[in-house]
């Protein structure tokens, strides 16, 4: 076994991608600079959300992302072990480190400060969860509001008559400042609840672990299970339109065809405008739903691509024409919910025990699913307003000759699109030509260049000294990082052939079948029914295929990352944290899948 991964500096950049540092802001790469400390630590690759190399302009949902999760441990929380988790790019991925407190001194005196500020929030959480829900649709609404038009030849006369004494090129650069500041406003509201939702469950972790020591992880995920989130709302409405489908007579339209076909046949009937009716109404606001995680802008998401949700239906229709029950099997999961807790619950020797334990519990069911509501209304729907913003203000530029298609603002800096805006902006007020017809065609095929050499480089899923332990709730939970995973990862080299994998016992359930290997959502049209879908990791998104499919396995991904919680809610047998699951398996090969034991046995 190795004693500890590779050195960051020892990681070469792959021929064609030379200067790829440029493309993001300077405190990002690993540098000479912070050597000693980036040496020293360890690095996980963020596959759960970061999978593929960031573009420019992408790269600020990380960094937005990563920096308010760690404010929120470290300045309003104070998690008593754990400060933030530092954040770096190599060759376009995504690296990330727990930063503990070592100082036991520290933690013990953060405590109190952690158990009166979080303590508040556990008091007080249906009515600030009802407030947050205010704010974050207030926030979107904010976001919607915000349009992107050319300068004009000349300013409108109600200008001039309204002595408004200001103008179009002052609009255009605080309406993109105005979307950055709402973004990481975005991201500020996001970690609110989260890193307490996380805590909570936690600390009820922990309490069983001291409690039964011999008890898996997944029985005590199952006591929080059955639970009906938000983020299950867009799979629901996809499965009232099929039924209503059903109702109206109307299966022979869904044969397959892309939306537009389906569309326009079903405009020429009642029945068939009554489902248009009915599909209106659910696209707003369940429809602003990404394929993937929500993160890049290449992410195709239902509202503006029809074809994947009609894909979708279409498949349900078919299922429920055969008789197939599409409904999760929420009240199974209830009865065994409570038959565990019962169980478990009557080994405890005092009613103080009992009572610290239905405490621990309750807690962590009345947080728990803010862990997937959040999910939605940031990542999905807010996210997929801030891209269709920013590819209203790529549609500018194009018109001015700076690009030469809207989504080429993705391969800018944040700040740097400030830069071409004032570009832009300062040659219109003076009635010269811009720079940046001539500047930028050139550099943002160069970076296009780039990112396509880095989207074929295999990126390590871990750099660096390994931890002596994990304290960082996210970390252990979402990524699934502990020091059983490194030490696994340690132990492996990832090369093909092993005949066995073990991971996190995600979601129960013993299944053989063949192995169906994607490696992004593009190719979720390629399950076929009764498969066994590999993967780096899942989107809620993917939800609508797991009645086609028998079991998951992933790659990365803890007992709470969402493709867990997710599987358990839908029935779906699950490994995650494989680390190389999609190296070993091959699409075709017959492989058995234990999903109460979390280990992946290749037939």
């Amino acid at each position: 076994m190795a004693e500890r991964f590779s050195s960051p500096f020892d990681i070469e950049t792959p021929p064609g991608a030379e200067g790829w540092q440029d493309l993001y802001t300077y405190s990002l790469p690993f540098s000479e600079d912070r050597r000693e400390f980036e040496d020293s630590v360890f690095w996980f690759q963020d596959s759960v959300h970061w999978g593929e190399p960031l573009t420019p302009w992408d790269a600020t949902w990380y960094e937005y992302a990563i920096a308010s999760l760690s404010q929120y441990n470290t300045r309003h929380y104070l998690i008593p072990p754990a400060l933030g988790i530092d954040y770096r790019v190599l060759n376009g991925y995504a690296y990330l480190t727990p930063i503990p407190v070592l100082d036991g001194a520290e933690i013990e005196a953060r405590v109190p400060q952690f158990m009166e500020r979080a303590g508040f929030y556990f008091e007080n959480w249906d009515d600030l969860y009802d407030k947050w829900l205010v704010k974050i649709k207030a926030l979107i609404a904010e976001m919607e509001a915000i349009s992107f038009e050319p300068l004009p030849e000349k300013e409108d006369m109600s200008v001039i008559t309204e002595g408004h004494g200001s103008g179009s090129g002052l609009t255009i650069q605080e309406s993109y400042r105005n979307l950055l500041n709402l973004g990481l406003k975005l991201w500020q509201h996001h970690f609110e609840f989260l890193n307490l939702g996380y805590a909570a469950y936690l600390d009820f972790f922990g309490f069983c672990k001291e409690a039964f020591p011999n008890i898996p992880d997944l029985a005590i995920a199952k006591m929080v299970a059955g639970v009906e989130v938000d983020l299950f709302k867009p799979d629901d409405e996809l499965k009232k339109l099929a039924q209503a489908a059903i109702d109206l007579g109307l299966t022979s339209t869904f044969d397959g065809s892309d939306s537009a076909t389906v569309l326009a046949a079903l405009d020429g009937s009642g029945a068939g405008q009554e489902w248009v009716a009915m599909l209106e109404e659910a696209k707003q606001p369940w429809f602003n739903f990404s394929a993937g995680g929500g993160f890049y802008h290449t992410d195709q998401v239902w509202i503006e691509n029809l074809d994947i949700p009609f894909g979708f239906i279409t498949s349900y229709v078919e299922q429920l024409q055969k008789g197939k029950d599409l409904s999760r099997p929420t009240e199974a999961l209830i009865i065994e919910r409570d038959r565990v807790v019962d169980e478990y619950a009557e080994l405890l020797g005092s009613d103080e025990d009992r009572e610290a334990f239905q405490g621990k519990l309750g807690l962590a069911r009345v947080v728990f699913p803010y862990v997937e509501n959040h999910n939605f209304y940031v990542e999905h729907w807010a996210h997929s307003v801030v891209f269709r913003k920013m590819r209203e203000l790529g549609s500018v530029f194009v018109k001015e000759g700076f690009f030469t298609d809207d989504n080429d603002i993705f391969y800018l800096k944040r700040d740097e699109v400030n830069e071409a805006i004032w570009d832009m902006y300062s040659a219109w007020a003076v009635g010269t030509e811009s720079r940046g017809p001539a500047y930028w065609p050139p550099e943002v095929a160069r970076r296009k260049g780039i990112v396509d050499v880095l989207r074929e480089w295999s990126a390590p899923p871990a750099l660096g000294e390994p931890p002596e332990v994990v304290t960082e709730p996210f970390t252990i939970m979402l990524w699934g990082i502990t020091s059983d995973s490194i030490k696994m990862w340690l132990g492996s080299d990832g090369s093909e052939g092993s005949g066995d994998l073990s991971g996190f016992a995600a979601s129960p359930g013993v299944v053989e079948g063949i192995a169906r290997v994607l490696s992004s959502a593009d190719e979720i049209g390629d399950i076929q029914e009764g498969e066994i879908l590999v993967a780096p990791i899942t989107a809620p998104s993917w939800a609508p295929v797991f009645s086609k499919i028998q079991a998951i396995v992933t790659d990365i991904g803890g007992m709470m990352s969402h493709a867990a919680i997710v599987c358990r809610e839908y029935g779906v047998p699950a490994v995650t944290g494989t680390a190389y699951g999609t190296q070993n398996i091959n699409t075709g090969q017959k492989i058995r899948v234990d999903g109460s034991a979390g280990t992946v046995t290749i037939l």
